[in-house]
């Protein structure tokens, strides 16, 4: 999922890859979590939950053919772009698009990132050309990219894809605002890139695998869930219909919402009155604890904090549009039923 459509499904803001959720209330200090590098507890689950290995699909042959070019491709903003020829020199302007462009083997043409990049490890030493929210134009434009791929709602700047696209560089936005939009948007990057078979083959392996956990889980109890994105300035979550919400539901829970749409923030009232069962903290990797939690005045008053049902997860599997999206579906679905037996 890197340039899509909430707090959760874009945030690139802590260095996942889904849509920045401008004008919906997030504090301003969450644009200073790039710089953050997750590293929770579900690593140490036991060999039978291990997560899988990233999936790559160098070796799944499918019948998806291959594009000619001069190659036209719509985008996630619905704009036709013109891909003269197979593109050699790639710019990745979220990291959920560089993780798609390494598994589906199209990593060695990539020749700057973002400073939040930080998977895989190769892609880590490449150029920083853009950080949240802002776009270095001329460091761009002087390495002669053939293909830019730049995250929507205001990820990447309009204005930025705008002055890219006047002096002729071809740019494809992408946005991703639920898990079938992810999947889609593998198989549009492979096209671009002239990989479209090893995109095919990875979209089915991820839907396959993502398909199969969720039936795990399909009859458990379903418990009150509260994934908090953030709690320094105010509390945010899950907006009504966001991807994170269907996250939680694929993962066997109730999401607990804002109750709106359109904003993150949820009342502190509201939450308490929606007595979540199990507390997800996403900003685990920015030393928010159990401990920190239980000591938080009214908090205490919920059924998670009062049974210790508060656990951490992976933030960056969870809410970045790649190939490890399941791996982060399968961390969600140990933190809200820690003994459910995965495939």
């Amino acid at each position: 999922m890197d340039a899509q459509s909430d707090p959760s499904f874009h945030r690139e803001a802590r260095g996942s890859s889904f849509p920045s959720p401008h004008g919906t209330g997030l504090p301003s200090s969450m644009a200073l979590l790039v710089i953050a590098v997750a590293l929770v507890a579900c690593a140490d689950q036991p060999t039978a939950t291990q997560p899988r290995p990233t999936p790559t699909a160098a070796a799944v042959t499918t019948s998806a053919p291959e594009p000619d070019y001069p190659l036209t491709i719509t985008d996630d903003e619905g704009t036709a772009v013109v891909i003269e020829r197979r593109p050699e020199r790639i710019v990745s302007l979220t990291p959920g698009t560089t993780e798609i462009l390494y598994a589906v083997g199209a990593g060695d043409r990539v020749v700057a990132t973002t400073d939040a990049d930080d998977y895989p490890p190769e892609a880590v030493p490449l150029p920083d050309v853009a950080s949240f929210g802002s776009v270095d134009l001329e460091a761009i434009v002087e390495l002669e990219p053939d293909l830019v791929l730049a995250g929507g709602n205001q990820y990447t700047p309009s204005e930025a894809i705008g002055r890219l696209r006047d002096v002729g560089v071809p740019v494809l936005v992408i946005y991703a605002p639920s898990v079938d939009a992810v999947l889609t948007d593998v198989e549009l990057i492979g096209r671009a890139v002239g990989r479209a078979a090893e995109a095919q083959a990875l979209s089915e392996q991820m839907r396959s695998e993502i398909d199969a956990l969720s039936a795990a889980v399909a009859d458990l109890p379903r418990p009150r869930v509260f994934y908090e994105i953030d709690a320094s300035v105010g509390v945010f979550g899950p907006a009504d219909g966001s991807y994170l919400a269907e996250m939680i539901g694929l993962a066997g829970g109730d999401p607990i919402t804002t109750g709106s749409a359109l904003s993150f923030e949820i009342d502190l009232e509201r939450l308490v009155a929606a007595d979540p069962e199990v507390i997800v903290l996403g900003d685990a990797a920015f030393g928010v604890t159990p401990a920190q939690v239980a000591a938080r005045p009214a908090w205490d008053q919920m059924t998670a904090v009062r049974q210790g049902a508060v656990r951490a997860v992976d933030d960056k599997l969870v809410t970045r549009p790649g190939p490890r999206l399941a791996r982060g579906l399968r961390s969600l679905i140990l933190a809200i039923h820690p003994d459910a037996r995965l495939p």
